[in-house]
């Protein structure tokens, strides 16, 4: 029995440890690297071969990227690709991920008392101007607390677009319907039908904090 035991113990610690390193910040799991993707920042630098723009506006500290303010963008083009990344937000943080060289999908506190009156295209998740995330007030809108790490998946195919938060899909949408028709905000936005951009993250100076990027592209041949 104290043999059965004993190795029971040790298996415990072998997976423990197996599963710690699979959840090492700003690494791939044996999963996403056999799925094909891709870190766009290895937590000790932002590097020049990936990212352009106002790099020196994103520093990194303690293995995060904190944004100062400005536009960082990735150098490559993409098309259809799978983004994951977590993010913390600051009380009444405001920032926001470009898709395609120009659309935005926000990123936002929008619980914080500064942002009361917002348009139903502005809140967190949301394809600004164009598509409202879904929201679930008794639920926190499926954010963590502030000051906790919150992981977000955008999924592009296409025109179609998906916003998933910790777990819940909160915008699926096909933006083709917007081609040459006014958006929510009454403006009609060209760049909703790019099939193809940088991605990057669009600071405001509030000190968003980004860790875990890493991307897929999909319907590659």
């Amino acid at each position: 029995m104290k043999r059965i035991v004993c190795f029971s113990l040790y298996l415990a610690l072998i997976c423990s440890a197996v599963w710690a390193e699979e959840r090492l910040p700003n690494t791939l799991s044996p999963e996403e690297a056999a799925e094909g993707f891709q870190l766009l920042f290895d937590g000790k630098t932002v590097s020049p071969q990936i990212w352009k723009n106002d790099v020196k506006r994103y520093p990194v500290e303690n293995g995060e990227i904190v944004c100062r303010g400005g536009d960082l963008s990735t150098i490559k083009k993409y098309a259809d690709f799978e983004l994951r990344f977590e993010f913390k937000l600051p009380p009444g943080g405001n920032n926001g991920v470009k898709v395609r060289g120009g659309t935005e999908i926000q990123i936002l506190d929008h619980f914080h008392p500064k942002y009361k009156g917002l348009q139903p295209y502005q809140f967190h998740g949301s394809i600004y101007y164009s598509v409202p995330a879904k929201r679930v007030p008794e639920k926190n809108d499926f954010h963590k607390p502030i000051g906790q790490w919150n992981y977000e998946q955008i999924i592009l195919q296409g025109t179609k677009y998906k916003v998933i938060l910790n777990g819940e899909t909160i915008v699926d949408t096909d933006v083709a319907e917007f081609k040459g028709k006014p958006s929510l905000d009454g403006k009609i936005h060209n760049e909703l039908q790019r099939l193809e951009g940088e991605i990057g993250f669009m600071g405001h100076g509030d000190p968003v904090r980004f860790r875990n990027i890493r991307i897929k592209e999909l319907n590659k041949k």
